[in-house]
């Protein structure tokens, strides 16, 4: 089978973590990933913050969303600890910006994967990150004017592993 193909087969969310950091050389692969990543017309307007795993906003961001869900603090932060964290970012006025960070998020998934790497697509801050503290958010991420929250991922060295999921082709696929 095709090296791509048994990538995607195989990719899984990870949510355990070694301490161990990327090298630079996996963090770079990741980030070229995402860069070449198509966009509708070809406007590359995704934006990567590239956040270690103990900056200080990402413990702000896991505060502010526990508390818009009303949770006490869970047993994992947001991204299980992982090294390294991602926000993609993007022009909030374009209409293809969600799209384009999606395409961009699943090759730096991919590229995790091929690399041995774990990974974790994460949306589960976007009302955290806009909401009443959207400003805050967007000047400790300098996101670039315009530009909002789109998707984030998380990357380290796996402390665990879980099996690809399952799904129903017959069920999820009209063919006509």
């Amino acid at each position: 089978m095709n090296q791509v193909i048994d990538t995607i087969k195989k990719r899984s969310s990870t949510r355990g973590y070694t301490p161990d950091p990327l090298t630079e050389e996996e963090l770079e692969a990741l980030i070229q990933a995402g860069l070449q990543a198509p966009t509708a017309a070809n406007r590359q307007e995704i934006h990567f913050t590239v956040l270690k795993g103990d900056h200080p906003v990402l413990a702000e961001l896991e505060e502010e969303k526990n508390r818009l869900r009303d949770l006490s603090s869970p047993a994992h932060n947001f991204y299980y600890e992982a090294p390294v964290v991602v926000i993609l970012s993007a022009d909030k006025s374009y209409k293809w910006s969600a799209l384009d960070a999606g395409i961009a998020v699943e090759n730096m998934a991919l590229a995790a994967e091929a690399l041995g790497l774990g990974n974790l697509i994460i949306g589960c801050i976007d009302d955290a990150i806009k909401g009443e503290k959207k400003d805050h958010f967007s000047s400790v991420l300098q996101l670039p004017e315009n530009y909002e929250y789109k998707i984030a991922i998380a990357f380290g060295h796996k402390a665990v592993s879980k099996e690809p999921h399952t799904y129903d082709a017959q069920a999820q696929v009209t063919r006509l």
